[in-house]
């Protein structure tokens, strides 16, 4: 008769599976720890409602122009706002430049207003061209 397992030796499938989870515990909160902290002002600022004619003329490249002027959102390999951009079916959308082009969007977002910029898109949403067509206080796209 083979001797009697240890205790050790009766415990060590928990024991592994235990270690393995602590090690991707202890990963993860390092992951979380070694973010960089999202800037407080970005969070804090309030939310606008800005619409009117969304450009994404190049990959990477994309603008709202409105009755305030035009604010980048995105510039090819540079920054680009949090957040997702709006989805236009293809009768909101002008094409110009293969699949890229222009449509209207209502957009909620933070700016920084001295640099004309799109900090975060809360929410994003696709307008028919009439509506931006139509509105007198947007130069045409």
């Amino acid at each position: 008769m083979p001797p009697a397992p240890t205790p050790l030796q009766r415990h060590a499938p928990r024991l592994a599976l235990s270690a393995t989870l602590l090690g991707f515990a202890v990963a993860a909160m390092a992951q979380n720890t070694a973010q960089p902290p999202v800037p407080s002002t970005s969070r804090a600022a309030p939310l606008e409602n800005r619409c009117g004619w969304f450009h994404n003329p190049t990959p990477g490249n994309a603008t709202l122009t409105d009755r305030d002027g035009e604010w980048v959102i995105s510039t090819q390999a540079g920054p680009e706002a949090e957040g997702d951009w709006p989805v236009f079916t293809d009768a909101q959308w002008k094409k110009t430049n293969g699949h890229y082009g222009h449509g209207c969007a209502c957009m909620k977002v933070v700016v920084d207003r001295r640099e004309q910029r799109v900090l975060r898109i809360a929410s994003a949403t696709a307008k028919p061209l009439k509506a931006c067509r139509e509105d007198r206080a947007l130069p045409r796209p």
